[in-house]
């Protein structure tokens, strides 16, 4: 899936801005899939989550948002266009669901931050079951990733952000297939605890700090 216009000029200011005010590191660019369907799944600290995540890649993401962030026309349409679409917390949202396993059997790729909510603390938080459902479901790869630091830049309690060091770290594709529920909740909540404290020991391999 190519760059649309809007993705790419706001990529540019983002760049910039992430890399001045957080001098945000981004490791293991080479897992991210250059073409076809997949699930990008992360731990979520902050409000700035999703720009982090997208900021470096040169394909665009689509997101998964609260339906709350839609009920202002302007900023609707301006997530809209940068793949958003919303989903109803603390409910089965069945067109939500049908939505997340369409796009990504479409060939896009799809952001869920599986625990649902922003940490209170910047430490990971159980996963929610609702994503085993569109793993099942869509039967497409898995890249986990890891933030670290973007709690701090901005906290859950904090109404602005400010100045502090961010770090990414994008992890080879997962194959969940075949997987049950509790299975596939167990190997990422894992899977983010490793590369989670893989992130913050600085423990990057050669491979993993080459840009593309």
């Amino acid at each position: 899936m190519k760059r649309p216009f809007i993705w790419k000029a706001l990529q540019i200011v983002a760049r910039i801005g992430t890399t001045l005010l957080f001098d945000l590191r981004v490791f293991g660019l080479r897992h991210v899939p250059q073409d076809g369907g997949f699930l990008l799944v992360s731990n979520h600290q902050s409000y700035i989550d999703p720009v982090l995540l997208g900021v470096r890649l040169t394909r665009p993401l689509s997101y998964m948002a609260k339906s709350g962030l839609f009920k202002f026309a302007p900023f609707e349409w301006l997530i809209r266009q940068l793949g958003a679409f919303p989903i109803k917390q603390g409910s089965a949202d069945i067109r939500a669901l049908k939505e997340a396993i369409g796009r990504v059997q479409e060939g896009h790729a799809l952001t869920i931050f599986p625990e649902g909510t922003r940490t209170p603390d910047g430490t990971l938080q159980p996963i929610e079951p609702g994503l085993a459902l569109i793993i099942r479901k869509a039967k497409i790869p898995v890249i986990p990733a890891v933030i670290s630091g973007s709690s701090q830049a901005w906290p859950v309690t904090s109404k602005m952000f400010h100045p502090a060091p961010i770090r990414v770290l994008y992890g080879p594709a997962m194959d969940l297939t075949g997987l049950d529920r509790e299975q596939i909740v167990e190997l990422i909540g894992k899977k983010f605890a490793e590369m989670f404290a893989q992130l913050n020991a600085g423990n990057i391999s050669t491979e993993d700090r080459r840009q593309r």
